[in-house]
């Protein structure tokens, strides 16, 4: 089986828009995840937590 560059490029431009795809899906369900929640609000909130004044 003989590969030419036209054939690997239309591979990869076709499987790998179809894996971005899939995983931008992925992240966006796992960051819309009920059971995550309180994990983003505490990262949310814990740059807030330790500040009492300002940088110095």
């Amino acid at each position: 089986m003989d590969f030419d560059h036209q054939t690997l490029v239309a591979f990869s431009k076709s499987y790998g828009l179809f894996y971005l795809m899939l995983m931008s899906v992925v992240v966006v369900v796992y960051a819309c995840w009920p059971a995550n929640r309180t994990k983003f609000n505490r990262a949310a909130k814990s740059i807030l937590e330790d500040e009492d004044t300002p940088c110095r």
